[in-house]
């Protein structure tokens, strides 16, 4: 195990001999072991632990990451803010597309991103030892997501979107449904070990096509009320 102050080395696969890395890749080399750590144990996971996995001391761990919680956000930074597309919210909002393509694509691009191992077992353990960061993401689900779907969800079907009528909790609820039935897919594949499958395209495909089949009528109630 490397003394406190000496760099992190490890292994150079073509030589055989050990390597000094740069204070970006130690940090690096650091996030991505938490990563796998936390998704694995959850956030109740020692850093004397995550330490001994890396190969260095406890105190070095904390010379990058001064407590435990700033460890945890740059795991949030890592897995969730990196990961998110801003392009994706253009794309929700291009009208000069059908509705059905632009989520069938939102949904085809953004599963890519986060049916991972990592992505899902981090975001439910976060939830489950009361790790706030889920709070954030959520957040911004519904700002960015499900708000944008049930803005475009009224001018699909012919629907004023004004001051006047600001969309509503009941309208954001049914996109959650579309939302959360796609996510637990990932559930069942990462907490439950129940798929075994890789394509889910047709089970979303399916999932649209039944949300842009039934949700009009309850939208055009939610503009009248």
């Amino acid at each position: 195990m490397p003394k406190d102050d000496a760099p992190l080395k490890t292994d150079d696969a073509a030589t055989g001999k050990r390597k000094r890395l740069s204070r970006a890749d130690r940090e690096q080399q650091i996030v991505a072991e938490a990563v796998r750590y936390f998704a694995e144990v959850g956030f109740g996971g020692q850093t004397r632990e995550l330490a001994r996995r890396i190969g260095i001391s406890q105190s070095l761990l904390f010379r990058y990451f001064p407590t435990k919680d700033d460890i945890i956000e740059r795991v949030y930074e890592e897995v969730y803010v990196q990961r998110w597309s801003p392009a994706w919210e253009d794309l929700l909002a291009d009208r000069s597309r059908p509705l059905e393509y632009r989520l069938q694509q939102f949904y085809k691009e953004y599963t890519a991103a986060i049916f991972e191992y990592e992505w899902v077992r981090i975001f439910v353990h976060s939830g489950i030892t009361g790790i706030t960061f889920h709070h954030r993401y959520i957040k911004l689900i519904r700002d960015r997501v499900l708000k944008a779907i049930s803005v475009e969800m009224r001018h699909h079907c012919g629907l004023p979107d004004d001051a006047d009528n600001p969309v509503s909790q009941r309208e954001i609820d049914l996109v959650w449904q579309l939302h959360g039935g796609i996510f637990y897919i990932a559930i069942r594949k990462y907490i439950y070990g129940y798929e075994d499958r890789e394509d889910f395209y047709q089970v979303m495909e399916d999932s649209i096509t039944t949300f842009l089949t039934g949700a009009p009528a309850i939208f055009e109630a939610c503009v009248s009320t």
